[in-house]
């Protein structure tokens, strides 16, 4: 019985020399299914595809497409598939129906299924008006376009494809997606993209990669869902209270809340982090807050509005979006590459925070641009020093020349110990920094 697993890889890794864009990826593909491939640059994308496409090796591992090994049947899988790479390789000289017929020659196809085909290459594509013209003189969207038709010339059962709305303006990108979602009831597609929006417009599963190593793997929502926090967002009115029926007891003493109240009862419920207050009108408090995935606080937060009286506006749970997943299971590798932390909203506070600690306990330090009091001219070679290593030349010969002129300054030191002159004048030094 034939398999429904039209892709299939297998520990596939790939080396450079000591560099590994691929480390033992590994995932299936089935038939009907749209997967969204997402990673930053140099995760690994084109790599893996290059090799399900047999234009390159495997350094280890194995892949299979429609059954056949990448490696042992190479023509036999790129019959099977359609590939659209990121920047398609065309014959500027020919025109585009030369071109498309030129290609499905290669592919062996009968002039009868080539005429057959061509329809409605033309019609998804949005070639008619740039048929007889020559690809050379086309715009990158329409010749993304032509790319995209020589994909589909011989109706593959397969297509994989590397950001193929690549500057394409909203109205094709939208053809583009909508023929996708079309092709994928009875065909497998791999869609490469940079734009998270597409994947979760056409795509029903996702796998990210990052450094070479499939870092999530599942339908949308699985993906969603390993973020691990759920987003709530409450409003209350700030103005009125809430009203009932005849037999509704009302506070006579309640008054509407404030902002602050609000914040402290949200902080309250056990498991909420990070409540935030939003911006909105003057007539309401807008507040967000975080909880975990496999708790539902919406009977807390109403059971929490109702008790004290207020009147609701807005309630509502929101799953983490795949862009913030998608960061949060990439950001660490990004960190490595940067060699620091990256700068997002948590960190800065955290920052924020450590950093006025420290300028609490640590002792004040002069600054090379402010203005040095007469007090603290004798330790202006100390400043001077500070001015050289916050400016250290990149270069060695510069680095040779620092260092032979701290003797210089000693000496220049103990003749001002000795002598007592006045302050030197800041223009003075600055031009002495600058000769140096």
């Amino acid at each position: 019985m034939a398999s429904d697993v039209l892709i299939e890889a297998t520990g596939l890794t790939k080396s450079y020399g000591s560099f590994r864009a691929l480390d033992r990826v590994s995932f299936k593909v089935r038939r009907g299914e749209v997967v969204g491939f997402l990673g930053p640059n140099g995760a690994g994308k084109s790599t893996t595809m290059r090799i399900l496409t047999c234009y390159i090796s495997a350094t280890a591992g194995t892949a299979r497409v429609n059954g056949f090994d990448v490696f042992d049947d190479p023509l036999a899988v790129r019959r099977s598939l359609g590939y659209l790479p990121q920047r398609a390789p065309l014959y500027g000289e020919m025109s585009v129906i030369e071109y498309l017929r030129f290609v499905a020659e290669m592919r062996q196809l009968d002039h009868m299924t080539f005429n057959k085909t061509m329809k409605s290459v033309v019609e998804v594509c949005g070639l008619a008006a740039v048929l007889n013209k020559e690809i050379r003189t086309l715009s990158h969207g329409y010749r993304q376009r032509v790319g995209l038709g020589q994909a589909l010339v011989h109706n593959p059962r397969i297509l994989i494809l590397d950001e193929p709305t690549s500057d394409l303006d909203p109205n094709e990108k939208a053809e583009v997606l909508r023929y996708i979602k079309e092709i994928g009831k009875d065909r497998t597609v791999i869609l490469s993209t940079h734009n998270l929006a597409e994947v979760e417009e056409a795509c029903a599963r996702a796998i990210i990669v990052s450094k070479g190593r499939v870092v999530a793997d599942g339908d949308l929502e699985e993906v969603r869902a390993r973020g691990g926090r759920v987003r709530y967002t409450v409003t209350v009115h700030e103005q009125r209270m809430l009203g009932g029926g005849a037999n509704y007891r009302k506070d006579p003493n309640a008054k509407p809340p404030t902002a602050l109240e609000v914040q402290r009862a949200l902080e309250s419920i056990k498991g909420a982090t990070q409540v935030k207050e939003l911006p909105t009108d003057d007539q309401a408090h807008r507040f967000s807050l975080l909880g975990p995935a496999n708790v539902d606080f919406r009977p807390d937060l109403f059971e929490l509005v109702v008790q004290r009286g207020w009147l609701m506006l807005e309630m509502r749970r929101d799953v983490q979006k795949l862009e913030d997943v998608f960061r949060s299971l990439t950001l660490a590798d990004e960190r490595l590459d940067r060699g620091r932390p990256l700068r997002t909203a948590e960190t800065d506070d955290e920052e924020d925070e450590g950093g006025a600690e420290e300028e609490d306990e640590a002792p004040a330090r002069p600054k090379a641009a402010a203005k040095p009091s007469a007090a603290a001219e004798p330790e202006g070679d100390e400043d001077e020093d500070e001015d050289d290593e916050a400016a250290e030349p990149a270069k060695a010969d510069a680095d040779v020349e620092d260092e032979d002129e701290p003797d210089d300054e000693d000496e220049d030191a103990e003749e001002e110990e000795e002598e007592e002159p006045e302050p030197e004048p800041r223009e003075k030094r600055g031009a002495k920094g600058r000769a140096r």
